[in-house]
């Protein structure tokens, strides 16, 4: 029986969901990356780059190719970095409303004094 779409979707976004796994994304979308230039911008061990990595592999978000012992990564294709610019414009107009209401809540305390 084929998954419904929108449970597809889920899974995905639910692959998407960790930070290093984002932070590898973002930092993709600048161009290809070896491991060791990718562990020296995220900063985690490289047991746990290691194992995102895979994550995003076998997802077919990223693709890798190695050239002696250095391992490179790349975005599978053009739409990851549109999805990661779509997000920070999305968390962008978010965060613009709350400090509008932050503002607004700020401005009410002095004023009830």
């Amino acid at each position: 029986m084929p998954v419904p779409l929108y449970q597809a979707k889920a899974e995905f976004f639910r692959m998407l969901g960790h930070p290093v796994r984002i932070r590898v994304l973002e930092l993709l979308q600048n161009g290809p990356m070896a491991v060791r230039d990718l562990l020296a911008a995220i900063e985690v061990e490289p047991p746990s780059l290691s194992q995102q990595l895979a994550v995003l592999r076998r997802s077919g978000i990223v693709t890798s190719t190695r050239d002696g012992a250095t391992v490179v990564y790349t975005l599978a294709g053009g739409d990851v970095a549109d999805l990661m610019q779509a997000a920070r414009r999305i968390l962008t107009e978010m965060l613009a409303g709350q400090n509008e209401l932050l503002t607004e809540l700020r401005e009410a305390e002095v004023a009830g004094r």
